[in-house]
């Protein structure tokens, strides 16, 4: 190139800048939006004045709709994008990508304009897209904001791209839609940050669920966590026992802070639910069972849901009848469904006391008239002691067989018994008051009976008078009567 020439071209491109200089109007740059109205068209062109001293064109095609008509007229005002700028000539489009040329594309990169583009195909890692009648790349990961579930679902739409890599003139092109939409909630999350306060009650939409809790989004780009223990009142072990993904809620701010990671929002559901102690009162009453669930055992019992949200414990000794719970695992463990009945209510203290063993019955109850003085009954040595030996005879009712007895009867050969082995005796004293059983053996029930006339036998006294007296006793009231 010789020398006038050099001058030719430097001189042509003063002259380009003139026609952008202060005195016409604004500047134009490559990928600016601009506003301007309609002063001219013909069949391929319509002609657009920007403000500068040479009009923006824009081919028809652009303006036309189905049927093929241009949908504009001289005088209309149209919000176009500066795509190029050559000497003499402002090209405009209704996107930033649609001018069809390679110098477009590069102007678009080096500008950061976003470009319109259509999904064509799926390909290894990522989709084809046609911009600006060239083929692109888009990476799955950044064809959306979010994370890609159905690939398919984008084939054959048009969105907005940004252009991240343009190499060869325009051959090796690649895009990004996450770029922009990010780029969108981000302007979005700062005008939502400017009007949300701690204490509002907000609509979220729950997004994903962690083992500590679920997140919700308040808004596009503003996301909060709400606590595993502010999913609502009811215990949970785990969110997706609350809540599921896509569950749309209300949700009180708790908390909004900034960390070194960035923006915190802490959320809670059930500050905006009532709280179910309120109405306790009227939904449960002392004396009465229930179902509920075990949520947790602690060394002196165990906790039981009995409504969602209202949880009473059973004391370790409020387990069994039958026998004594060193620990309550032993009998429940979390998650088991049970019967209790509830013993107490006091809503000022947000405390119930349950009994699992009441929910079954208590085993003394009728044990006055099952086992009468007399009674033959057939149980398993529990446990011997120096004193006597213990016998279980019926579910929660155990009775003492003395020591004294035992050795009257050498041949019985209830001297040589250990746990576990059965024995046949009879009820010598009953005393449901005090839940004593006192024993006999066989023989001696008998021969005891039987020396006692019949006009003089005591029948077996109320419960509510204090339990029953021995056959020895019902003797020596017979003689005094005598």
């Amino acid at each position: 190139m010789t020398d006038d020439q050099n001058q030719t071209g430097s001189d042509s491109f003063a002259d380009l800048l003139d026609q952008y200089s202060p005195e016409a109007g604004s500047p134009l740059r490559v990928g600016e939006k601009v506003k301007g109205s309609v002063v001219a068209m013909d069949e391929s062109s319509v002609f657009i004045a920007t403000g500068s001293k040479v009009d923006g064109v824009i081919d028809a095609e652009e303006l036309k709709d189905k049927e093929g008509n241009v949908t504009c007229a001289v005088g209309d005002e149209l919000d176009l994008y500066v795509v190029a700028i050559t000497q003499g000539e402002v090209r405009l489009s209704r996107s930033a990508g649609s001018a069809g040329s390679a110098m477009a594309l590069t102007e678009a990169f080096e500008n950061g304009v976003p470009v319109e583009g259509k999904v064509t195909a799926q390909c290894k890692g990522g989709f084809n897209v046609e911009v600006m009648q060239r083929r692109a790349f888009c990476p799955v990961s950044q064809i959306d904001s979010r994370f890609v579930e159905n690939p398919e679902e984008y084939l054959g739409q048009t969105f907005q791209f940004m252009i991240t890599r343009c190499e060869n003139n325009g051959r090796n092109v690649v895009v990004s839609r996450r770029v922009l939409l990010e780029a969108q909630q981000e302007e979005s999350r700062k005008e939502y940050m400017k009007t949300l306060n701690e204490g509002d009650v907000v609509d979220v939409c729950i997004t994903r669920l962690t083992n500590f809790g679920a997140f919700a989004e308040l808004a596009p780009g503003v996301e909060g966590l709400i606590h595993i223990s502010e999913l609502g009142w009811a215990r949970v072990q785990s969110a997706d026992e609350a809540v599921t993904q896509g569950d749309t809620l209300r949700a009180k701010v708790l908390k909004i802070e900034s960390t070194a990671k960035g923006l915190r929002i802490a959320l809670s559901a059930k500050q905006v639910m009532e709280d179910p102690w309120n109405t306790v009162a009227d939904r449960l009453a002392a004396g009465t069972v229930v179902e509920g669930k075990v949520v947790r055992c602690t060394p002196f019992g165990a906790f039981v849901e009995v409504l969602p949200g209202i949880e009473g414990l059973v004391h370790i000794s409020e387990m069994s009848w039958t026998r004594r719970i060193l620990k309550a695992e032993d009998v429940v463990i979390p998650g088991d469904t049970v019967s209790v009945k509830i013993k107490d209510i006091d809503s000022a203290k947000r405390r119930i006391s349950l009994s699992l063993r009441e929910a079954e019955g208590d085993p003394w109850d009728g044990a006055a008239e099952k086992f009468a003085p007399g009674t033959e009954v057939t149980g398993t040595v529990e446990k011997c002691a120096k004193f006597g030996m213990f016998v279980n005879i019926a579910p929660g009712i155990t009775g003492l067989l003395p020591q004294s007895r035992i050795s009257a009867a050498p041949k019985s050969g209830l001297a040589g018994c250990k746990p576990g082995d059965t024995v046949t005796l009879a009820v010598m004293e009953i005393n449901p008051a005090e839940r004593k059983v006192t024993l006999t053996t066989k023989d001696a029930a008998r021969q005891e009976d039987a020396e006692i006339p019949a006009s003089y036998r005591v029948q077996p006294k109320s419960s509510q008078g204090g339990g029953f007296g021995t056959l020895g006793q019902a003797l020596k009231d017979a003689l005094n009567k005598k």
